[in-house]
């Protein structure tokens, strides 16, 4: 088989995951996790990923991961947003943490992006965080752009 063949067969694969992952994603994921060598790799998934079993099949893997967390786990999410914001206001004083901040321009936008991450220890504990669950560090990240002809804001 040819580079070229091996080429098109692997698009031809990744299309056909494609398809199934739009169909349904929550099943769809774990069927491409166990389909590769994920031993030392970082995962990062959308807040639909946000699932212990996804989560529990990555860690079998030896994996490790970032997912997203959004309105779709609101006790959690609303948890998370009220620890941060106050906090930045008082510049997390008392508290070990990482921050960053980027601007970017480009395609006729600006778009803001902070960032800041303290430990599991340093925020107390998650709502009904599962005992399966490995999670080190709490991130979030609050961004706004501001295209040629309306702002949006997201965190």
């Amino acid at each position: 088989m040819s580079r070229n063949q091996k080429h098109l067969l692997t698009d031809i694969l990744v299309i056909a995951i494609l398809a199934v992952i739009a169909a349904n994603e929550i099943t769809a994921i774990p069927a491409l996790l166990e389909l590769l060598a994920l031993q030392g790799a970082i995962i990062t998934l959308d807040a639909m990923g946000t699932q212990t079993a996804i989560i529990n099949h990555i860690q079998a893997k030896k994996a490790d991961y970032v997912i997203a967390l959004k309105a779709n786990h609101p006790t959690l999410y609303t948890q998370v947003k009220n620890w941060f914001e106050p906090d930045q206001a008082h510049q997390f004083d008392g508290i070990q943490f990482i921050y960053d901040y980027r601007l970017e321009k480009g395609h006729h936008r600006l778009e803001k992006r902070w960032c800041s991450a303290v430990s599991l220890e340093a925020f107390g504990g998650l709502y009904q965080q599962a005992q399966s669950l490995v999670i080190q560090s709490i991130i979030m990240v609050k961004r706004v752009r501001h295209p040629s002809h309306k702002t949006t804001y997201e965190v």
